[in-house]
């Protein structure tokens, strides 16, 4: 299996054994995770109660993450 950043982000999550399955099912960009649900983790495989949890939970951080940033920005034009 290649590693990619879907892999190093199930492996912080400890659900590394996932991988191939998400890449497998179009989930090889974060941006995608983001868009998972119930539905997608079924045709994952992920069945364990917790490790749908934990999925969700980083799933929510990764959202999260993605609206701070979005209040930050800079210019190049200058200021008066």
């Amino acid at each position: 299996m290649c590693t990619n950043i879907v892999y190093e982000w199930l492996k912080t999550l400890q659900l590394k054994q996932y991988a191939e399955s998400f890449v497998d099912n179009g989930y090889d960009d974060l941006e995608v995770c983001k868009q998972i649900g119930d539905p997608d983790l079924d045709a994952i495989g992920v069945a364990v109660p917790h490790h749908r949890r934990r999925i969700h939970e980083a799933v929510r951080r990764l959202k999260e993450a993605d609206e701070t940033a979005a209040g930050l920005y800079f210019t190049l034009e200058p200021q008066p």
